[in-house]
């Protein structure tokens, strides 16, 4: 099976049309990372409840804080990693005419309240970001000023006074204003207080200790860590592809309702997966469970870790993959600082929770003629005789160097920082890019299929580290570090 591609962010091109047909169309530059796309559908309570506020309206005269990604549209916004830990997302290459629109903001009784917002600037042009309800046209509440602030990620607090105001919950618009065209402002969050009280701090993600958030023991991953990179790399001869990965081969191993990540410990809890690897997996299984079993169904014989996707079914009947190769690689620039997963290590990609209906390339037909048709619903390929239904599912590239786990175990991993590196972002740690490509030797017809999660949206994969720790130090230093193409048994 070819390797997947391991690159950066594509170039798009930029956008012609408005983001919504009931507000007003984008502002006419456009420069940076190319198109922005509105974002529909989301809800204030959505976002408050995920950095661990209450969903219900909360009154003005308690401090609210409000992630500035978790608008409900928006025209010329693109999110980004913040620099500083604990920053989240920000909201970036904000300009004159651009507006992001939040639901549900309650605004509270009549009086004074105070908008405080946390940015960055490294633009030479003063603006403002104005507060409305109702339409990114409607009355000004308050505006909060721009300026230079010492670059793009150096974050200020500034605030303005809403001398009167709707009461109640409402919809806000967050409107830029600025004198020139170009991107002038970002936004990492916004607040409402009243005015003379205390705005609160940045919205945290919702806690980074207690249960959910299982710890390394820090001197002992310092030690691993030096340890690995003082390890010498096996000399590179011949010619090599210089892609930088290696693989495991895996085939299904057994079907449970079970889930020992999300449902750990509570057999039959989940809906149907297929495991692959290690074959003890279960609701009960642990890293050291894992360790202790050394059967497996996957190549090499040292890879113990256990790896589960939901079941796939046709007219009801499981469907399983002929093969799964996990391949561990780099999408960064430079991958040499690539370490190994730490032993207890997991995480989830995808959202299981993600029903949506989906004519793109979720699926997609591998093999000559590929994709012919598209199922009744839409959602799902039909494939040519030659071709089969294929799925490549894609974790995170960097780690916070601190957690094995997070509450809703992805919170632990995230994207790069804003120079393509691990070490400028909030997940300063550099770990292979794990990714599944699934192989089911079937083709489709236009009745289509069904995820034992449901939707074809709904996709996901989970990960429990289980390698035996030198085979894996082994593969990431002479495969990945040195950006060289090697099989499942590590070798180019």
């Amino acid at each position: 099976m070819d390797s997947p591609v391991f690159r950066g962010r594509a170039t798009k091109t930029p956008r012609t049309q408005p983001d919504s047909l009931d507000e007003p169309g984008p502002s006419p530059h456009r420069r940076g990372r190319g198109m922005r796309r509105a974002v529909l559908g989301a809800t204030l309570t959505g976002a408050l409840v995920a950095v661990g506020i209450a969903g219900t309206s909360a009154s003005a005269a308690t401090p609210v804080a409000v992630q500035a990604e978790s608008y409900a549209a928006q025209s010329g916004a693109q999110t980004e990693p913040t620099a500083d830990t604990g920053g989240g997302q920000n909201v970036a290459y904000l300009a004159n005419g651009d507006w992001l629109k939040y639901d549900n903001v309650d605004l509270g009784p009549a009086g004074a309240i105070t908008f405080g917002a946390r940015l960055a600037s490294d633009s030479g042009a003063t603006g403002s970001i104005q507060i409305r309800t109702g339409s990114a046209t409607g009355t000004v509440l308050a505006s909060i000023p721009v300026t230079r602030t010492g670059g793009w990620q150096t974050w200020v607090t500034t605030s303005a006074v809403a001398t009167t105001h709707p009461t109640g919950a409402q919809t806000v618009f967050l409107t830029m204003s600025s004198a020139q065209a170009d991107n002038f402002v970002n936004l990492n969050w916004f607040s409402v207080a009243a005015a003379g009280g205390t705005t609160p701090s940045s919205p945290a993600p919702t806690g980074t200790s207690g249960p959910g958030w299982p710890t390394v023991d820090p001197a002992q991953q310092a030690a691993d860590t030096a340890a690995f990179f003082a390890l010498t790399p096996r000399p590179i001869t011949g010619d090599v592809v210089r892609v930088p990965e290696f693989n495991a081969g895996c085939t299904v191993s057994h079907h449970l309702n079970d889930d020992p990540i999300v449902f750990p410990g509570m057999a039959g809890a989940s809906h149907a997966h297929t495991f692959l690897g290690n074959t003890s997996t279960n609701a009960n299984s642990t890293n050291q469970s894992l360790l202790g079993h050394s059967a497996t169904t996957c190549t090499p014989a040292e890879d113990l870790s256990a790896y589960w996707i939901p079941s796939l079914l046709q007219n009801g009947t499981v469907i399983d993959p002929a093969g799964v190769t996990v391949y561990y690689g780099s999408r960064l620039r430079d991958p040499s600082r690539t370490q190994p997963f730490p032993p207890g290590f997991r995480m989830i990609a995808g959202d299981a929770k993600l029903q949506v209906p989906s004519s793109g390339n979720q699926f997609w037909c591998a093999g000559p003629g590929g994709q012919i048709g598209r199922s009744a619903d839409g959602n799902w390929p039909i494939c040519a005789p030659t071709a089969n239904l294929t799925y490549q599912l894609v974790f995170p590239d960097c780690w916070d160097g601190v957690h094995l786990d997070s509450p809703n175990h992805k919170d632990h991993v995230g994207p790069t920082g804003p120079d393509g590196t691990c070490a400028s972002g909030r997940f300063p740690v550099t770990i292979p890019s794990l990714s599944f490509v699934i192989d089911y030797p079937v083709h489709g017809t236009a009745a289509g299929f069904a995820l034992a999660s449901g939707m074809a949206s709904s996709m996901h994969g989970d990960f429990m580290n289980a390698w035996q720790p030198a085979a894996q130090a082994a593969r990431v230093r002479n495969c990945i570090d040195q950006s060289v193409k090697c099989n499942s048994a590590g070798n180019n």
